[in-house]
């Protein structure tokens, strides 16, 4: 949702959306926002998976006795070496009193197995000793209840983008102990939109990078031949996409076949795709996602909207969208340069620590009613709806679904041309000089030396125009405020 002040223009390179948390003071955990978390005990177990593939785990447990308490888990590729103090980000959980639980998946780290890229959900009829990421989570559920002593019965799941993914699949077909999971940035349909396509447009830098990351060794320790410091020529020397895995990858990199082999959003893909499988909450879902997610705004919106169709009488689906890039909510060095830094505590202070409680604790508050919490970024405050999109408009007032209109001389207007208008505007491509995303030099995605790739959302994109491949179309100024709310 974006109010455009008159006499703003309707065009605008993003729309973003919004809605309001409305916690008391008094609903807040007395804990100040620079203190650490309780001090934990951690360990690290091998825990057996129903295929005998052994996970490698982290289990955080409060050095003060706290009495029976609930765990949370999270589970990641990324690697759980350094889990051997409970997570910053995690503080205001932390301070309620949980048993935290990190796992590297099959494949990854120190994990035994093999990993595959977003493993789809395996068919028990045709492979009745099949394993995915769901059993995967319902065999370590399984293993914590009888395994760690002081427990409650009682398990959350949470993660960040891939861990997002994950928290997801644990949703599908849960251990009877599961009961909550919150998405964030999930990693749902990468060819849709999260990831390596946006509705069938390949990614070419980050499919290359993060596949190469994530399959060229274990641990992401396999260097990247690129070696230039702006990728934009390396790749446009690149040449045809099939050529690529003989020169570089030489077999080692599936999902780098993937994208050859499967250009459509074909079985391959479909199988991949989380929303597909998402009917109704089996759980209470909490899903989190950014307005300015480079890597994976589809999934949130996507995960939340198959959710609710299902979700009629439980009310056990919500929301939150904030003013944030890909997991920013949780890291400060994240942060938006467009917002006020604030919003993040708020998050995870008044909204997530009291929603795992309500479903986790029995504590009253937070997470009993389906809710959309939104960021109205042109306002600067938070909104809230009982679902997402809008039946009415977010302004206080009515709405009606409208279309824009790309008329030809550049103008954008709600007014649609008249019958038998055949004015058209055109450009010429040239593949040989490709249109940037993002002003050079073009680091890599995730360059150690610095890459603006995690802010490159709200960077100003006129840097492009005038080029004869690119088009845009401007609205005459608006005679009155405008609030626009929905896809």
């Amino acid at each position: 949702m974006l109010p455009l002040r008159a006499p703003a223009l309707a065009a605008m390179a993003a729309l973003t959306l919004a809605l309001a948390l409305a916690l008391a003071p008094a609903s807040r955990p007395a804990l100040a926002q620079d203190a650490p978390p309780p001090a934990h005990r951690c360990r690290f177990v091998m825990v057996p998976m129903r295929d005998g593939v052994r996970l490698n785990t982290s289990v955080c447990e409060p050095a003060a006795p706290r009495g029976a308490l609930p765990f949370l888990l999270t589970r990641t590729p990324y690697g759980i070496a350094g889990d051997t103090t409970v997570r910053n980000d995690y503080r205001f959980l932390a301070a309620d009193g949980y048993i935290f639980v990190s796992q590297d998946i099959r494949g990854r780290y120190g994990s035994e197995g093999e990993f595959r890229m977003t493993r789809p959900l395996h068919d028990p009829a045709s492979e009745p000793r099949g394993v995915d990421e769901s059993t995967d989570a319902y065999d370590t559920v399984e293993w914590l209840l009888r395994n760690v002593p002081n427990n409650s019965g009682r398990v959350g799941v949470l993660g960040v983008s891939y861990p997002g993914f994950l928290a997801t699949m644990a949703g599908l077909n849960p251990h009877p102990a599961v009961r909550a999971v919150s998405p964030q940035a999930p990693m749902t349909d990468v060819w849709m939109g999260d990831d390596f396509f946006h509705q069938g447009a390949f990614r070419l830098s980050y499919g290359f990078e993060y596949a190469g990351d994530m399959e060229l060794s274990r641990d992401g320790s396999a260097p990247l031949p690129i070696g230039a410091w702006d990728t934009y020529d390396w790749y446009l020397r690149l040449g045809a996409l099939g050529g690529v895995d003989s020169a570089y990858f030489r077999g080692r990199v599936p999902t780098w076949r993937a994208f050859v082999e499967h250009p459509a959003y074909d079985a391959y893909w479909r199988a991949r795709a989380v929303q597909r499988r998402l009917t109704a909450p089996a759980v209470p879902t909490l899903t989190v996602g950014g307005w300015w997610d480079q890597e994976d705004r589809f999934g949130p919106l996507a995960t939340y909207a198959a959710l609710e169709r299902g979700d009629s009488a439980a009310r056990r689906s919500a929301l939150v969208m904030g003013p944030w890039n890909h997991g920013g909510w949780r890291r400060p060095d994240r942060r938006m340069p467009v917002v006020d830094p604030g919003t993040s505590e708020e998050y995870l202070r008044d909204v997530e620590a009291p929603w795992f409680a309500h479903w986790l604790k029995d504590r009253p508050g937070q997470g009993a009613a389906r809710e959309a919490y939104l960021y109205d970024a042109g306002a600067k405050r938070w909104r809230s709806f009982d679902a997402w999109p809008p039946a009415r408009g977010g302004g206080g007032g009515g709405g009606a679904r409208r279309s824009l209109y790309l008329r030809a001389g550049g103008r954008l207007s709600f007014d649609p041309p008249a019958a038998g208008d055949s004015a058209f505007d055109q450009y010429v491509s040239d593949p040989a000089h490709p249109v940037p995303y993002r002003a050079r030099p073009i680091e890599r995605t995730y360059d150690s030396r610095g890459s603006r790739w995690r802010t490159w959302e709200t960077e100003d994109q006129r840097f492009v125009h005038g080029r004869p491949d690119v088009l845009s179309w401007v609205s005459e100024p608006l005679a009155s405020d405008l609030f626009v709310a929905g896809d």
